[in-house]
């Protein structure tokens, strides 16, 4: 008897359950009662900020809009939705002065580039907002793209904690459209609003829909490549999709220490923070 092929179909009911007590047992167990989370107007941050309210009271969670002076307005509408929807806190932050002088000096022909100072900038204020908050930061990336590298080191992928990151794409859709997010936020094009007419699926070279169901395959399935092209996938596009997660593999780890004893943080000294509870 062989095993089910993985579903990326969720009991949304369950995992939203699951979700909202880890936001809140994460956050009591580090000493804090409150959360900060970067709100873009986007669909996962939307998720993350209905989950942070549920978890800790509206009263205890600061969403910030940080817009950039290419930000679509259609973001900082959608945030607000957001906000009147779950109550929580709201600040906003606008970055093009602290960007305009990093960016002087980086040509407009390299976006990506352009767009890691952003995330970074972005990174800076959520994290000088939540000690004055006595926040934890929330992170709001997905499965989908912690596998694909598709985030910035020490920008949109710095958290202390993510509710997000177990949930593909696809199935951030599933729990969002359970929770309610606004359908303005369902709608519309994943993008990262880090340059004008960005979109996620854009800037990959394929779509959520299509990919997902190879990275269910390849990661939860633990199927071989040669299984994945028998199961119907492209040949091509299983090899571009394992290079991408094999390469972008330092994003998703601490950075490795060099081993000289043999209590080396990271690789033999492991203990969970409440060691000796």
């Amino acid at each position: 008897m062989t095993d089910p092929e993985p579903s990326l179909e969720i009991n949304a009911d369950l995992v939203r359950q699951i979700l909202v007590d880890f936001v809140r047992t994460e956050t009591t167990r580090a000493g804090f009662s409150r959360a900060v989370l970067g709100l873009s107007g986007g669909l996962d941050s939307a998720l993350a900020c209905f989950l942070a309210a549920e978890a800790l009271g509206p009263e205890n969670v600061l969403a910030i809009r940080m817009p950039y002076r290419t930000s679509s307005p259609d973001s900082m509408e959608h945030a607000a939705l957001v906000i009147r929807q779950t109550g929580v806190r709201e600040l906003t932050v606008p970055i093009t002065p602290m960007a305009e002088p990093f960016l002087a000096d980086v040509p407009e022909d390299q976006p990506v580039r352009r767009g890691n100072i952003l995330a970074r900038l972005r990174m800076i204020v959520l994290y000088d907002r939540s000690a004055e908050f006595q926040g934890l930061v929330v992170g709001t990336g997905n499965k989908t793209e912690i596998l694909l590298g598709y985030t910035t080191l020490y920008g949109d992928s710095a958290c202390a904690l993510n509710p997000l990151g177990d949930l593909y794409k696809t199935q951030i859709r599933q729990l969002a459209r359970a929770i309610g997010v606004p359908e303005a936020i369902m709608a519309k094009p994943p993008s990262a609003d880090l340059w004008a007419g960005q979109t996620d699926e854009g800037e990959l070279g394929f779509t959520y829909a299509r990919v997902d169901p190879l990275l269910m395959l390849l990661v939860d399935g633990r199927y071989a490549p040669e299984s994945c092209v028998e199961a119907g996938f492209d040949r091509a596009f299983v090899q571009a999709v394992l290079e991408r997660i094999r390469r972008n593999q330092f994003k998703r780890v601490l950075p490795p220490v060099a081993k000289l004893s043999n209590r080396t943080v990271g690789d033999d000294f492991l203990y969970l923070r409440d060691w000796g509870t």
